[in-house]
This record gives structure tokens, C-alpha cells and sequence, in this order.
């Protein structure tokens, strides 16, 4: 089991890297609003878990989160917001570090949604309006990579 934080709010990641059993509380300070949280109740138990599973608890810069938000947009065509790209780039690191085994079946849970967080990274990719056409789709889809996001 590995557990990801964002670096401005990481107290059980600095835990975990620290070999401590508890968490010392942090002032959050991150993109990341719904993560940030600077005492969590839970710190022990996810150290915990973490240990006996021999995973891990890592933690991602902002940027790095824009830039899993934007991975996991163009990979699977999910939208989401910073929550999702905590999880997407720490799974991303943990793949470049060799901790998962290429043929490893991997879950990532992914609950939220990007139009939730869109000031968290405007500029990080270019925004299109189109008709809610099939052909203005195509049309678009041909000439540049898409992110799509469905509207109910």
C-alpha cells in the first residue's frame, strides 16, 4: 500500500521518510486544498500500514501534481482535480523508481473532478471551445491531443 501527499502539506510522507511512528502537524501550503491537511488523526495508522504492506508515503510538488493531472487527462481521458494528480504523479514516481513491477496490476482511485480545481491549472493546457457536434470533435480531435471533459 502507498499513500501520496502534496510536499506544501506531507506530514505523514515527512513521517514516513523520517522513520517516526507519529506525525509532527504542519501548516498546509498547497495547491492540493482537499489534502491539506496539516494534523491528520489517521498519520499513525497510514505509517502504519504503509510499513507492514512494505509501500511507501510519498509527496509531489505543485507542479508535479499539475503535471499528473495533465498525465492522466491525456492517458485516460479523466479529468481531474489536484486530489487526482497527488496521485497520479506520486504513481508516476513510484514507476520511475522502479518500486512497481511493469507487470503489476496497480488501482488508483480517483474521486474527484477537475472542474472542481481549474484555477489550480489554468495555463497548463489550452482550452478549446467547439460545437456539440461529432464532426466539430473530429475536427478538433485531428489537429491537437484533447482533453475532454463531459457535461451533464
Amino acid at each position: 500500500m502507498n499513500g501520496a501527499q502534496a510536499t506544501g502539506c506531507s506530514p505523514v510522507a515527512t513521517a514516513f521518510e523520517a522513520g517516526a511512528d507519529f506525525c509532527q502537524p504542519v501548516k498546509p501550503n498547497t495547491i492540493a486544498k482537499s489534502l491539506a491537511i496539516g494534523n491528520p488523526a489517521d498519520g499513525p495508522y497510514a505509517l502504519d500500514l504503509a510499513r507492514r504492506t512494505d509501500g511507501a508515503i510519498d509527496a509531489v510538488s505543485d507542479d508535479e501534481i499539475r503535471d499528473g493531472i495533465v498525465l492522466l487527462a491525456q492517458t485516460t481521458g479523466i479529468f481531474t482535480e489536484t486530489a487526482g494528480g497527488v496521485t497520479t504523479a506520486v504513481l508516476k514516481k513510484l514507476a520511475e523508481r522502479g518500486d512497481i513491477d511493469p507487470d503489476e496490476r496497480v488501482v488508483l482511485v480517483i474521486t474527484g473532478d477537475g472542474l472542481k480545481t481549474l484555477d489550480a491549472v489554468r495555463g497548463s493546457f489550452a482550452q478549446r471551445q467547439i460545437d456539440p457536434t461529432l464532426d466539430s470533435f473530429e475536427a478538433a480531435a485531428a489537429h491537437e491531443p484533447l482533453i475532454v471533459q463531459a457535461l451533464a
